[in-house]
C-alpha cells in the first residue's frame, strides 16, 4: 500500500484551531471505534465535486483525550488507488460535559471536526468550522464483536451517494435489510431519487443477497452490475459498522464516497423526545433547472416534545459560495407513525426502539441523510450545578449548539443556583442579585433574576473569541464551566405562549399582538421582539435600558421565503436586552400562518409563525419610527435561506 504523505500535497492545509475548550467528558470516548468519513469538495458554484475522499477503519481513544487511528483507509478521487494510514498515526480530541466537542484528525495539515457524543458513545459530527463539507460517524466496537448470528431483524437504511461529481446524477436512496442471522439478507428492494429526475421515484431489485461479519465489521455483499435499473447500487459490496446494542448501523463502499446510516425498526410503537444530538448532508437539487444545486452538511442538536421540535444545525454550503459557516434553528412537527415513521415533506424519517436513534432521508428533490441520537443523560453535580446542556436563548429556547452572541439574554438552568428566587428591582441591571453572580469568560454578566434552577443573565457585549466559559458563583460557591461557542448574532423571537415555537411576540403599531384573529396586512409596519441581534451602536452599557441603537450587524426578515424590509434592527428602547425589528409585510404572502425568518450574518432563525392578511393598509403612516421621527434605515437583501 502506498503511505498516506503525498495526499497532504493534494489537499489544502486545514489548520486546527486553538482555543480554550471544556475537556470534562473526554471520557465519554474511550476504547476502540468503528468510523467513516465523506469529504466533498465543489469545485464550481453549480456544486460539481473537484473531489471527494472517504476515510474509514478504527479509532482508538484513550478516555483522555488522545486517539491512535488504526487500519485507516483513505479512498482518494484524485489519488486513483487506496492508501492505509500508518498504524502509529495519533491525534486529539476534546469533548466537553455535555458531549459537545471535536476530533482532530492528524492528517491533511490536521483539522477540525465538531461534533456530539451520544448516549451510547456514538460521535457524529461535521468539519464545518475548517471549511469542509464532511460527515464523520464512529461509532464503538461491541464486546464480544458482533457476528452473522447476531445481525438478524429488520434494518431501514438510508443512502447518499454525491461521488458521481455531478448533482444531475447525485443519488439518494432508501432500503431495508432483512439479516436472518445465518449470512442472508434476501431480496432488498430499493427507492429513490436522481439529482436531475427531481420528485420522481425510481426502484431498483436485488435478490438473494448475503452478507457476513469478520473483527465485527459486515461485508454487504451487493453485486456489481450494469442492469438498466441499477440505479443506486452498482459498485459491489458495502462496509457495515453497528451500534453496541444493534440499533444503529452506518457505512459505504470500501472503494467510492458514499454513505448511509441505518435504524433497527421497533417492534411497538417507539417514543420519541427529549434531547438528540446529529449530523447529516443535504443537497437541494430543485434549482438544477437554472444550473447549480445547493449542497450542505451540518452538525447539532434537537429537542423533540410532544409533537413539535426545535432544531439547531451548523451548517456550511457550498465554500464557492458562501464560505462561512452559519447556525440555523428552525422548527417542524412530527407525528409518529406505529411503525416508528414520520415525514415533514422533505425528509422521511424512522425512529428506532427506545427512541434512542432517529435517521433521514431526503424526498426528492430535496437529497440528503440525517442521523438524530438521544443525549446523554447527564448528572447534577451536589454542588451549585450549571447544565452543560441548559444555556439557552430566553426568547426561543433553541438548542444549546445555537451558541449565544454578545448582548443577548439568556436563560441558564441548573441546580443550587442561587438560595431562592429574586428579581432585580430596577435598571440598570446590577451584577450581584442576591449574591449570586454570573462570569462569561471572567466578564460579570448583569442578572434579571435568580432561583435555585434558573437564572436569566445578559451576555456582556465585551465577550469575544470563538467560545466562552460560563460559570455561576453562589455566595462564593463557584459552579462547574460550561463552554459555548460566541457568534456574531443568535437571534430568538419571544413567542406569545412562552415556548420559543407558535406564534412570535409581533405587533402592530399601536402594541395590540399580531393573531389570527388581528393578522398583519400587507404593506403594514409590524414590529417584533427578540433578543440575541448582536453588538449596536451607540454603545448602551450591560444591562441598561435600551434606547434607539441599531444593530451593527446586518439583519434582513423574509416571511415564508419572501423578503420584507427593515426599517429598524435594534435595541427596545426602555429595556435591558430586548431587540425589535420593525419591518414590512411583503406582498406575494398566502394568507393565515407563515414562516418568521430572522437572518444575521451567521445565523438564521425560523421558529416561529406570524399571521398575515392578504388584504393591504394604506400607504404610508405604519412605520412608527417614521411616526416619532427617528431615522429609517434601508433594510438589507435577504440572502437565499438553508
Amino acid at each position: 500500500m502506498m503511505k498516506l504523505a503525498p495526499l497532504v500535497l493534494l489537499l489544502p492545509m486545514f489548520t486546527a484551531a486553538a482555543q480554550t475548550f471544556d475537556t470534562s467528558g473526554n471520557g465519554m470516548l474511550n476504547g476502540t471505534y468503528y468510523y467513516r468519513e465523506v469529504i466533498y469538495l465543489f469545485g464550481d458554484q453549480a456544486a460539481d465535486l473537484s473531489r471527494a475522499i472517504a476515510l474509514y477503519g478504527n479509532l482508538s481513544f484513550n478516555g483522555n483525550g488522545g486517539f491512535t487511528m488504526t487500519n485507516v483507509t483513505v479512498v482518494d478521487s484524485s489519488a486513483g488507488v487506496l492508501q492505509q494510514v500508518a498504524a502509529t498515526t495519533t491525534g486529539t480530541y476534546s469533548i466537553s460535559a455535555s458531549g459537545l466537542g471535536f476530533i482532530t484528525i492528524p492528517i491533511f495539515g490536521g483539522y477540525n471536526v465538531y461534533g456530539l457524543v451520544s448516549q451510547q458513545g456514538i460521535f457524529v459530527g461535521s468539519a464545518t468550522e475548517a471549511g469542509i463539507n464532511d460527515l464523520l460517524i464512529a461509532a464503538p466496537l461491541a464486546s464480544p464483536a458482533p457476528t452473522n448470528a447476531s445481525f438478524k431483524g429488520t434494518y431501514s437504511i438510508a443512502a447518499l451517494d454525491l461521488s458521481s461529481g455531478s448533482p444531475l446524477t447525485s443519488v439518494n436512496y432508501q432500503y431495508q435489510l432483512n439479516p436472518d442471522g445465518a449470512g442472508n439478507l434476501g431480496t432488498v428492494s430499493i427507492t429513490g431519487y436522481i439529482g436531475e429526475g427531481g420528485s420522481q421515484v425510481l426502484t431498483q431489485t436485488l435478490s438473494a443477497q448475503k452478507y457476513s461479519f469478520s473483527n465485527g465489521g459486515c461485508n454487504l455483499a451487493f453485486p456489481t452490475t450494469n442492469a438498466s435499473n441499477a440505479y443506486f447500487i452498482n459498485s459491489g459490496q458495502k462496509f457495515l459498522y453497528i451500534s453496541p446494542d444493534g440499533n444503529f448501523v452506518f457505512g459505504g463502499s470500501p472503494g467510492s464516497w458514499d454513505m448511509f446510516v441505518g435504524v433497527k425498526n421497533s417492534s411497538a410503537t417507539p417514543t420519541f423526545g427529549g434531547l438528540y444530538y446529529e449530523a447529516g448532508i443535504d443537497e437541494n437539487a430543485s434549482p438544477l433547472a437554472s444550473g447549480y444545486a445547493l449542497p450542505d452538511t451540518y452538525y447539532g442538536s434537537l429537542n423533540a416534545n410532544g409533537g413539535l421540535i426545535a432544531d439547531h444545525q451548523r451548517t456550511l454550503g457550498n465554500p464557492q459560495i458562501s464560505p462561512a459557516p452559519y447556525g440555523g434553528t428552525y422548527s417542524d412537527a412530527y407525528t409518529l407513525k406505529s411503525n416508528g415513521t414520520y415525514s415533514n415533506g422533505l425528509m422521511n424519517y424512522v425512529v428506532g426502539p427506545g427512541g434512542t436513534v432517529r435517521i433521514g432521508s431526503g424526498i426528492g428533490p430535496f437529497l440528503g441523510i440525517n442521523v438524530a441520537l438521544a443525549a446523554p443523560t447527564l448528572t447534577p453535580g451536589s454542588g451549585v450545578y450549571l447544565s452543560p446542556t441548559g444555556v439557552l436563548n430566553a426568547a426561543s429556547f433553541a438548542p444549546f449548539t445555537s451558541g449565544i452572541a454578545p448582548g443577548e439574554l439568556l436563560t441558564l438552568f441548573g441546580t443550587n443556583l442561587a438560595p431562592a428566587l429574586q428579581v432585580a428591582s430596577s435598571v440598570p441591571l446590577i451584577t450581584n442579585l442576591g449574591g449570586v453572580e454570573v462570569t462569561f469568560s471572567g466578564l460579570p454578566a448583569p442578572i434579571y433574576y435568580v432561583s435555585p434552577t434558573q437564572i436569566s443573565v445578559i451576555v456582556p457585549y465585551a465577550v469575544t473569541g470563538a467560545t466562552a466559559q460560563v460559570q455561576v458563583i453562589d455566595n462564593g460557591t463557584a459552579s462547574n464551566t460550561v463552554t459555548m461557542f460566541v457568534n456574531k448574532t443568535a437571534p430568538g423571537v419571544f413567542t406569545q405562549n412562552g415556548s420559543g415555537l407558535g406564534y412570535g411576540a409581533v405587533t402592530h403599531a399601536d402594541g395590540s399582538l399580531v393573531t389570527p384573529a388581528s393578522p398583519a396586512k400587507i404593506g403594514e409596519t409590524v414590529i417584533a421582539y427578540l433578543t440575541g441581534l448582536g453588538a449596536v451602536t451607540p454603545l448602551v452599557p450591560d444591562g441598561a435600558a435600551g434606547v434607539v441603537s441599531q444593530t451593527t450587524n446586518t439583519t434582513a426578515v423574509d416571511i415564508s421565503g419572501v423578503t420584507a424590509t427593515v426599517a429598524y434592527a435594534g435595541l427596545a428602547p426602555g429595556s435591558a436586552a430586548l431587540y425589535q425589528i420593525n419591518f414590512v409585510v411583503p406582498t406575494g404572502l398566502t394568507a393565515g400562518d407563515n414562516t418568521l425568518d430572522i437572518q444575521g450574518p451567521d445565523s438564521y432563525a425560523a421558529q416561529t409563525l406570524i399571521s398575515v392578511s392578504t388584504s393591504s393598509v394604506a400607504a404610508g403612516g405604519a412605520d412608527p419610527l417614521v411616526r416619532a421621527g427617528r431615522p429609517r434605515p434601508a433594510g438589507p437583501t435577504n440572502p437565499k435561506s438553508r
